[in-house]
């Protein structure tokens, strides 16, 4: 049984074969991706406020050090990265950080806000009127936090990390497998385009790997709305001095999540994080959202790659690599998105067209 499932209602029937299949699958059980792709994006953390305290995490600040970026910083931030020519506004922030911490809540309240969500819908709207689309990765949320912002946002995203019980999530606010598994079964019942993943290296063994990405592929077959699994390392930093992952182990993980995944769901390695060149054999199709003007505050000692390193990296491999929007453009093409989104990308703008011209290009 999944930590925490049963009681936010999640079930999830894990098949034992499938388990055993993916146990024994080697990189060499896997094709190489033909073409490489990669979304132009602009980070904006919106607080650094979290109700969870994750041993490996840096990104959150301590009550009464935690920061909430204003509407005019957000502003700015997007401008800039439209100049730079992105097409993503990715929105990150803890889970429910306005119910712990008594000072985001209050200035949410200065601002005239409710809650942390009602604010990410105005800002999600300030980064359509600066030419961006919204990507929010808010954490676990509920079905009435997600339709809140949903239609505001091109895609959502929250990474799964595990289906175990694993001590880096331990303490009196230990974060809960069933609740990931719930806010990713929430956006497949609202038909939201998402973006999840596994953490390799935070205590989790093999069989775990394995049963978190059938879990995946699981809601995917309910719902078609997972676009891309991220298989990511847990890297060193102040926080988490346990280590990372090696190479062999990455290169299992990835060839895993290739085997686990249906054709049309992406296999994501960060560039930033992950030794990219010796992953591509392994089933990699996509390399993520890269910002050429903000940092990754998630993982501020990995700097983002160039993109032309990006090309290097796909020269060497002998794939074409091509330009991405934050939705895949099957979603686009089957009605997935709001007609506020639809609108920011037909609409014959400076945005428009450059949102149309990435399309096009990735034809």
């Amino acid at each position: 049984m999944i930590p925490g499932a049963e009681s936010h209602g999640v079930n999830v029937d894990i098949d034992r074969q499938e388990v055993e299949r993916l146990l024994s699958v080697t990189p060499a059980d896997v094709e190489a991706a033909d073409e490489l792709t990669f979304a132009r994006n602009v980070f904006v953390p919106l607080t650094t406020a979290c109700r969870y305290t994750c041993t490996y995490c840096t990104y959150y600040d301590p009550p009464g050090q935690a920061s909430l970026l204003s509407a005019e910083e957000v502003r700015d931030i997007c401008r800039t990265g439209a100049e730079a020519g992105c097409t993503e506004a990715l929105f990150t922030f803890g889970d429910d950080p306005d119910e712990r911490y008594t000072a985001i809540h209050r200035q949410l309240e200065a601002w005239g806000y409710d809650s942390i969500h009602e604010y990410l819908r105005a800002v999600s709207e300030i980064a359509l009127e600066e030419g961006l689309l919204p990507h929010a990765n808010p954490g676990d949320q509920t079905r009435e936090q997600m339709s809140q912002v949903a239609d505001v946002n091109a895609s959502m995203g929250v990474m799964l990390e595990t289906t175990a019980d694993v001590r880096a999530h331990a303490g009196p606010r230990s974060k809960s497998p069933g609740q990931r598994l719930a806010t990713i079964r929430t956006a497949g019942e609202l038909g939201v385009p998402f973006t999840t993943g596994i953490l390799v290296g935070i205590g989790e063994d093999w069989r775990d790997r394995a049963e978190s990405l059938l879990a995946i592929r699981e809601l995917h077959e309910r719902h078609g709305h997972v676009q891309e699994v991220i298989v990511q390392p847990v890297v060193e930093n102040e926080r988490w001095d346990s280590g990372s992952p090696d190479l062999a182990t990455m290169r299992r993980a990835t060839a895993m999540a290739r085997a686990a995944l249906p054709p049309e769901v992406s296999v994501q390695s960060p560039p930033n994080l992950a030794p990219v060149p010796e992953l591509l054999d392994c089933g990699v199709d996509d390399l993520g959202g890269v910002s050429p003007v903000t940092d990754d505050h998630i993982n501020p000692e990995h700097a983002w790659p160039a993109v032309d390193r990006l090309r290097e990296i796909a020269a060497e491999a002998g794939v074409p690599l091509s330009e991405r929007l934050p939705v895949y453009e099957r979603y686009l093409d089957d009605g997935w998105c709001s007609d506020r989104i639809e609108t920011a990308i037909e609409t014959d703008t400076d945005a428009g067209k450059r949102f149309r011209a990435v399309l096009d290009d990735g034809q």
